[in-house]
């Protein structure tokens, strides 16, 4: 397979960090997931997986149905951006637009760093025959850019925004930053609804739950985009520093030449491709008043998924 570019850059520039004597080279960042068609794609198919909708997408669906009233209270404005932050097929975003057009005046805003994903989001919402659509080259976007785009979408008839941050998509992140990016971008009566996974301190069974071979079969194009071959690596998964890993291990020596410039792989190392926090509803709720003033929390009768409605 043909080494991706950034992917290549990312290793390189990260470097690797020592833990004993293993190294630990850190690639687990989202926006390195859907760098291709194939991957994108193949995230869409792990959501639809009975593990994953179990786990995240109806217990989401069924707190955002259960509380779409209580949210638009909330609402100050009567036209809006409806910014969907990591947009995806755009499904969820439907829930809101079905109801919400109802009461207001609404243009849709996918956002994600895949142009794949906006496509199939605008797809989506556009066959609902509601509101306006918005595509154009600044709905590509990772989330460390935010305050610079989000606020491109605003005009004098739509001038607020709510926007979504859902699938758990807060806790794939192992910085504040995307906090930062979003209440910077925001305005006095815009509204923020995140969606993540908590932890109500009884599962202990996490490894067992992520080492999925659906979830393999999504993140190991991201090794194989560095030009490894399947016999080359093994797929694991270990929760430390309260977050799930998800990884690679090196079989054997390998060296990755691209560019021009050479990197030296050994035995043992590994490479972790993806993570995901699990906060209690307590630390959630901290991080949250860190930058929000107004929060309203709702969960699930076992406390395992929270949605967070905040505003500036």
């Amino acid at each position: 397979m043909e080494i991706n570019d950034l992917l290549f850059k990312e290793l390189l520039k990260r470097g690797y960090k020592l833990e004993g004597k293993i190294r630990v080279w850190n690639l687990a960042d989202s926006k390195l997931w859907y760098l291709t068609p194939k991957q994108a794609q193949g995230f869409l198919d792990l959501e639809k997986t009975e593990n994953y909708k179990q786990a995240i997408i109806e217990k989401e669906i069924s707190l955002i149905k259960h509380h779409l009233h209580d949210i638009i209270k909330l609402f100050s404005f009567k036209n809006c951006n409806l910014i969907d932050l990591g947009c995806g097929d755009g499904k969820k975003a439907s829930l809101f637009i079905k109801e919400f057009s109802k009461h207001l005046k609404l243009r849709y805003c996918p956002i994600d760093i895949s142009s794949y994903m906006v496509s199939k989001a605008a797809e989506t919402i556009r066959k609902l025959n509601i509101g306006e659509v918005l595509e154009f080259k600044w709905n590509i976007s990772d989330f460390e850019n935010l305050d610079n785009v989000t606020p491109l979408f605003r005009n004098n008839q739509f001038k607020n925004h709510f926007m979504l941050l859902l699938g758990n998509t807060l806790g794939n992140f192992d910085r504040e930053d995307i906090l930062h990016g979003i209440k910077n971008s925001m305005i006095k009566g815009d509204v923020l609804l995140i969606g993540n996974g908590i932890s109500n301190g009884k599962n202990k069974n996490w490894i067992k739950d992520y080492k999925d071979e659906q979830i393999n079969q999504w993140l190991i194009q991201i090794p194989l985009n560095l030009g490894l071959l399947k016999n080359d690596i093994k797929y694991g998964v270990r929760f430390v520093n309260s977050r799930i890993e998800e990884l690679y291990t090196l079989k054997k020596d390998k060296t990755i030449k691209h560019l021009g410039r050479t990197i030296k792989l050994n035995k043992g190392d590994i490479i972790i491709v993806a993570i995901s926090y699990k906060y209690s509803k307590k630390e959630f709720e901290e991080i949250m008043s860190k930058f929000f003033s107004k929060i309203k929390t709702y969960t699930d009768s076992n406390e395992t998924y929270i949605l967070a409605l905040c505003e500036r």
